[in-house]
């Protein structure tokens, strides 16, 4: 891993998801992903992060006919725009703009509708580090779309959520290897700290 050419990349780091108010709480199973991802964060100077948060117009126009995770995002109400729940968790406003934000998403895959992969490139980013939720959603998608781009890509199991413990042991051992490693955040740490 080369830390000049590595980015990491934040999905869903929000209110709706993560706060204990959150519409979206209980559809995710978030064991220390919160604490965890704060922890590497303190610990990667000098790295670009970006934040991808999800955020839809008042009445949803946007979503045409939506089914699954989006047709649920909708029926509750979740990440409108200007609403709390849209915002970024407080753990990560505390951070301030050492956390670059790409705005835009507005479906599953962080690099649809956003700047991200503009900023990646002018960054001369390689490798991307992926954490958030949910991870057979939105980590996938944003993924393998990064795979298919030609970036390295790292899945952070203890960082990412699955709407189940299951489906996150499911997707950190059986489908992300098939395009990324699969590694911890405490991995990346010491290997940053041994670069």
């Amino acid at each position: 891993m080369n830390k000049k050419k590595s980015a990491l990349i934040l999905i869903g780091y929000q209110n709706d998801y993560f706060a204990k108010d959150g519409i979206l709480r209980e559809v995710i199973e978030a064991t220390n992903v919160i604490e965890n991802t704060m922890n590497l964060i303190n610990q990667l100077n000098n790295t670009l992060i970006i934040s991808t948060p999800i955020v839809f117009t008042e009445n949803y126009s946007e979503l045409v006919e939506p089914i699954g995770i989006l047709k649920t995002v909708k029926d509750v109400g979740a990440f409108k725009i200007g609403s709390h729940g849209s915002e970024a968790i407080d753990e990560i406003k505390e951070f301030g703009s050492r956390i670059l934000e790409s705005p835009g998403k507005q479906g599953l895959n962080a690099f649809i509708n956003t700047d991200l992969e503009l900023i990646l490139k002018e960054n001369l980013i390689t490798e991307i580090i992926i954490a958030g939720a949910v991870c057979s959603i939105c980590i996938d998608s944003t993924g393998r779309s990064a795979f298919d781009k030609g970036f390295n890509v790292t899945m952070l199991s203890d960082c990412i959520s699955g709407r189940t413990v299951f489906e996150q042991e499911l997707y950190c051992n059986s489908i992300f290897p098939l395009y990324a490693d699969v590694t911890t955040s405490l991995n990346v740490i010491k290997e940053y700290n041994t670069i």
